[in-house]
């Protein structure tokens, strides 16, 4: 599989929970709360997302220890 093509700099909202390895209503719960913060745009009614900001968003989320405290 060529991530390149599965993975297009603009994701929708499905793509971008296959990415993450989370379920669509993750996201969609995610963009009402705020929390995660997760950034994402809309073009009309479409919802989506950039792969750099899902890639920023498992950066700063990266453990070393399951005691660490949650990131800001």
């Amino acid at each position: 599989m060529n991530l390149a093509s599965e993975y297009p700099s603009l994701l929708n909202t499905e793509q971008a929970a296959r990415y993450l390895g989370v379920s669509a209503s993750f996201l969609a719960k995610a963009r009402v709360n705020g929390s995660p913060s997760i950034p994402f745009t809309r073009i009309g009614v479409a919802v989506r997302y950039r792969k750099s900001d899902l890639d920023a968003f498992i950066d700063e989320n990266m453990k070393t220890t399951t005691s660490e405290p949650k990131a800001a």
